[in-house]
């Protein structure tokens, strides 16, 4: 079984910089239990098994931690990202030095945990509301250093990405509006004169806490409109009011036991922050059988 959304790729040069600063960070000078107690020529046999129920994550992430180890270490994956698994599944198998696979193999969990995690949390909101047009969507709520991976594992479980940085759009949201306020400037001749300054394929988002918030927004020329912390009855009012002159984004509040009735008001996207910021690492084990050397 697999995601309705291809999850598509990690960009290159974030996967490698992850790699390496986490490959860095735990083994700095090497792993001296390792290279003490592990003969040289040992090699190992492993298998990436899974301890629960989830959606896979980071098969390539956990291969990449692997081959920067050492080049010499093969991966063979049995499930892709996005598929769903069920407790002792085997995702992966891994042959190479012993030395290098016990090197790699913490990172490589920590990894491939973080982002199973993630897909399986998002392929629970995603089929909480399947049936709507809603569309779940991440947010800036991630781990620093790892967004890319937490938000392609918020792909492989079905969700899509928000904004992938403050370079991509305008969001403008409480604060930005409270120094506004505090600065004279009326909230639509903000948004007015920002439309003026953007180029034409910059995305336009701006927050909103009160229904009578949404009419000044909306005539500015907003391409999207959050409605923040709003109430399932004011979600539906909004929706009208905003009468499909914008997306409408519902944020704040949401979890697995709000989302589907959010859903049913008729919002277009509804931000998940729980997706990276509080998803739960999965329990996979990596068993390492030993050979001994020639």
């Amino acid at each position: 079984m697999s995601t309705t959304v291809e999850p598509g790729t990690i960009p290159p040069h974030a996967l490698h910089r992850v790699v390496q600063t986490a490959l860095e960070e735990d083994a700095p000078w090497g792993d001296v239990t390792s290279e003490t107690l592990i003969p040289a020529g040992a090699t190992a046999t492993a298998t990436l098994g899974a301890r629960e129920p989830g959606v896979f994550s980071g098969g390539a992430v956990f291969a990449h931690v692997m081959h920067a180890v050492d080049p010499a270490i093969r991966v063979d994956l049995q499930v892709e990202d996005g598929v769903v698994f069920a407790p002792g599944d085997v995702l992966a198998t891994v042959t190479g030095p012993a030395r290098a696979v016990l090197r790699a193999e913490r990172v490589a969990l920590n990894l491939v945990q973080r982002m199973s995690g993630i897909a399986t949390v998002t392929a629970q909101y995603v089929s909480a509301v399947s049936g709507t047009a809603a569309r779940i969507v991440d947010t800036r709520k991630t781990t620093p250093g790892l967004r890319a991976l937490e938000r392609y594992a918020v792909r492989c479980g079905g969700g899509h990405n928000h904004r992938t940085s403050l370079s991509d759009a305008v969001l403008a949201k409480d604060n930005h509006l409270a120094v506004l306020l505090a600065s004279g400037i009326g909230l639509g001749t903000a948004i007015r004169g920002a439309r003026q300054r953007l180029g034409h394929t910059v995305h336009l988002e701006v927050e909103v806490d009160r229904l009578d918030q949404i009419e000044p927004v909306v005539s500015a020329g907003v391409d999207t409109i959050m409605l923040d912390n709003f109430s399932t009855e004011d979600l539906v009012t909004g929706v009208a009011l905003v009468g499909g002159r914008a997306l409408v984004e519902a944020s704040g509040g949401v979890s697995l036991a709000t989302v589907a009735a959010i859903a049913a008001t008729g919002v277009d996207v509804i931000s998940v922050g729980a997706l990276t910021h509080s998803a739960r690492a999965l329990d996979l084990g990596l068993d390492i059988a030993v050979a001994p050397a020639d």
